[in-house]
């Protein structure tokens, strides 16, 4: 199987070089467009915060993952990256990588299930295009079902393994209903934005958010249907909610307990959740000591990430176990369509020999002879037949890598001179 992928990921580079080749939905067409000119007959691009990847069907037997590399390099107009920066697959690696990925345990985050939707996005954008062909598309397929087997027969996604994640699914437990509750995110950055879109998904009744750049909570408010309050009035309204998540990047902290005691003062002491994701801490973990106030700072929630992740690392073998059984699954049907044609050709091939021998000497036979040379002479044939038959099943039912069944079946047809025939037939 001539297939070649070639990656940039967070195992091979650094965040930089990473965001220099990340690629835009319109980058990823405009890419297509070049690779199907200039590299495959068919594809895929993959583009997301942690790798860029490009998978291929090659024009030319005598491309390599270097022309790809330079490719990319061209493309992006970026000298910094080295090939070391790159991963390099061919053949059936590159699909078992493809079901890795797909399966989220490739991903920086073990048992990440955002990367099946991201694959997915993909593999539709490659369609669009029309990029993918029969095996992109049978490919597809096979990822699609690898990555589901993943996510409902494992374990591996299961439990936050972001600190963002885990404060909300911490606040989860604490307060069931959270469609209820109002939450105040402090702090825009990458943390507050991820805790923000959690909050969200769990369904959450409002959802504030403030920051010292005021501009910052807006876009992120407006991204999330939800309100932006300025930073210099937030304490005025910290009574109105039930849940503070702090993720700023002060270098000390922005609410004491004296702060906190006034609001639940004002709240009546109805339960209120802190989560204190940042460091340094936000917030005077002595808020912890004043009644109905639910206080979790990051070195509690670590506990919680490091926990699943554990879990998520010990469902691996499980899920490695789903990708070899799809491999198999999908040589064989690889093979299917080297094995299928070759013994129909094979066929062909000995029932002509068998029709012009019988044609030539029929006339030396009486009618009722010649019916019993058809039938004998075809018995023959199946004789001779059956045990290539039988071999050439074997290759595809006992999951022989496409490289050996290529190699099986060329020679067979090498021996019998059936691409010879063929070409002449025609």
């Amino acid at each position: 199987m001539n297939i070649l992928a070639v990656s940039i990921n967070h195992r091979t580079a650094p965040v930089e070089l990473r965001e220099a080749f990340h690629l835009s939905l319109d980058e990823i067409k405009s890419m297509i467009h070049h690779a199907k000119e200039e590299l495959f007959s068919e594809g895929l691009i993959i583009s997301t915060c942690n790798r860029t990847e490009l998978y291929g069907i090659p024009k030319d037997q005598e491309l390599d993952v270097l022309d790809i590399q330079n490719f990319i390099f061209n493309y992006k107009n970026n000298r910094d990256v080295k090939p070391e920066n790159f991963q390099t697959f061919a053949s059936m690696e590159a699909i078992r990588h493809l079901f890795k990925l797909i399966s989220g345990i490739d991903s920086l985050l073990i048992g990440d299930n955002q990367i099946y939707h991201q694959v997915k996005e993909s593999f539709l954008t490659s369609e669009e295009m029309q990029f993918a062909g029969v095996l992109m598309k049978r490919i597809f397929d096979a990822a699609t079902k690898t990555g589901k087997r993943a996510i409902s027969e494992t374990e591996i996604s299961e439990g936050a393994v972001t600190v963002s994640y885990a404060a909300v699914q911490l606040v989860e437990k604490i307060f069931s209903n959270l469609s209820k509750k109002t939450a105040l995110i402090i702090g825009a950055g990458e943390s507050g934005e991820l805790a923000a879109k959690h909050f969200k998904d769990r369904g959450i009744g409002r959802l504030v958010i403030t920051n010292r750049t005021l501009e910052r909570a807006e876009k992120i408010a407006r991204a999330l249907d939800s309100e932006a309050i300025s930073f210099s009035t937030f304490k005025e309204k910290l009574h109105e909610f039930d849940i503070i998540l702090s993720a700023t990047s002060a270098e000390n902290t922005i609410l004491s307990k004296e702060e906190i005691k006034n609001s639940m003062k004002k709240r009546n002491y109805s339960s209120m959740v802190i989560m204190d994701i940042a460091i340094p801490r936000d917030i005077d973990p002595a808020a912890k000591e004043i009644d109905y106030v639910f206080y979790h700072d990051i070195d509690a929630l670590n506990i919680i990430v490091e926990q699943n992740l554990s879990k998520r690392k010990f469902e691996i073998p499980r899920v490695e176990k789903i990708i070899d059984e799809e491999i198999e699954a999908f040589v064989s049907w690889y093979n299917s369509l080297e094995v299928a044609p070759t013994i129909k050709d094979l066929r062909d091939y000995f029932e002509s020999i068998r029709v012009e021998e019988v044609g030539k000497n029929k006339n030396r036979f009486s009618s009722e002879d010649q019916e019993k040379v058809e039938i004998i002479t075809k018995r023959i044939i199946n004789k001779i037949l059956h045990q290539p038959t039988v071999e050439l099943k074997k290759i595809n039912e006992l999951g022989t890598s496409p490289e050996e069944t290529a190699v099986k079946v060329s020679v067979l047809r090498d021996i019998f001179g059936i691409n010879y025939n063929k070409k002449n037939n025609e």
